[in-house]
């Protein structure tokens, strides 16, 4: 669920001095002559760390693995953990690429897994894969010599080294960090600029867009929770996929990632429109039935319309799939009778 989602001393390991290059990364210039550079220094959250091309990657649940295999580089991923949250990998864009390399395990990420597995690289979340209570961290994993990434949109509360940026944007800038980090700049710069066209595309054509002076609609994302709902704030990729869709979700106002609400800021909000999250062990339609029945929630104007989408779990963690729940969400808002 993604609720339940360091410094390294490398000292002399460095040698020669860091050379400045395009988009804020670093190269160490004591390379092989003739050769590409050791190392390249790109930052993981709000910290600078230097990065050796990593060969066995282990990736957690499907954002990390789309963002790895939207790249190209499968070759470069030895295996994956998906949780039980996470949809069948059958389902993915990218279900050929998943095929290519192992599963490692159905549970949460864990250190040992990661050990056994020989990895010398990890794609996570911050308390989405990442821990301090299951014990493994970026801090923990540099001890080990295993180096680690992290969503930059998970980054919004990572202690020590935070970073605030705007869910499509964080996207963004791991796909470029990656670029970076396996030397695939020029096709990293391909899938950032396909992606952003498509987000444009669907911003265009949002109703808000056509008729600025009409309010966009008030859009409630249910995630779970009956005596008090969890749901979207501003710092998750929801958010960014009801406004560029031309809604707006009445929980922006926080600047929290996910996060507890109460039903009466709920029903004050009257949304038009519920996002139901669809992952896990209860169906979607479990949930809908939930809200239609609830004395909290039965009389919002979206359960009397009957108005709800289902967004996909991997369509609503950071990742590629965050512009697939985009289209389809956009295309559901344009068709919306207010």
């Amino acid at each position: 669920m993604p609720r339940t989602r360091i410094t390294i001393g490398f000292g002399s390991a460095l040698a020669g001095a860091l050379l400045l290059t395009g988009c804020g990364a670093e190269v160490d210039s004591d390379s092989k002559a003739g050769g590409a550079p050791e190392k390249v220094t790109v930052k993981r959250c709000g910290e600078s760390v230097p990065y050796k091309t990593p060969q066995r990657a282990v990736v957690y649940e499907g954002g990390s693995a789309d963002k790895m295999f939207s790249l190209g580089l499968t070759e470069h991923v030895h295996g994956y953990v998906m949780p039980p949250a996470n949809p069948p990998v059958s389902e993915s864009p990218w279900a050929s690429e998943y095929a290519k390399v192992k599963m490692l395990g159905d549970d949460l990420l864990n250190k040992e897994l990661v050990v056994e597995a020989k990895s010398d690289f990890v794609v996570a979340g911050w308390n989405s894969g990442f821990s301090d209570q299951r014990g493994i961290t970026p801090e923990i994993l540099d001890k080990l010599g295993i180096q680690s990434f992290m969503h930059t949109e998970s980054c919004f509360n990572y202690p020590g080294h935070p970073q605030k940026v705007t869910p499509f944007k964080a996207l963004y800038s791991d796909l470029d960090r990656l670029g970076k980090i396996f030397r695939v700049e020029k096709k990293a710069d391909e899938v950032v600029d396909g992606l952003k066209k498509r987000v444009a595309a669907v911003e265009s054509k949002a109703p808000e867009s056509n008729a600025p002076k009409k309010n966009p609609v008030p859009v409630f994302l249910y995630d779970s929770g009956t005596d008090q709902p969890f749901t979207a704030g501003s710092q998750v990729p929801p958010n960014d996929i009801i406004k560029s869709a031309g809604g707006r979700n009445i929980f922006d106002g926080l600047d929290e990632r996910w996060t507890q609400v109460n039903w009466e800021a709920v029903a004050k909000a009257e949304p038009e429109v519920i996002i139901i999250f669809d992952y896990g062990d209860k169906p979607a339609k479990e949930k809908i039935d939930f809200l239609k029945k609830s004395p909290h929630t039965k009389e919002l104007p979206a359960v009397k319309k009957n108005n709800f989408f289902v967004l996909d779990y991997n369509e609503g963690i950071s990742g590629p799939r965050n512009i697939d729940g985009l289209e389809k969400f956009g295309k559901y808002v344009r068709e919306l009778k207010r």
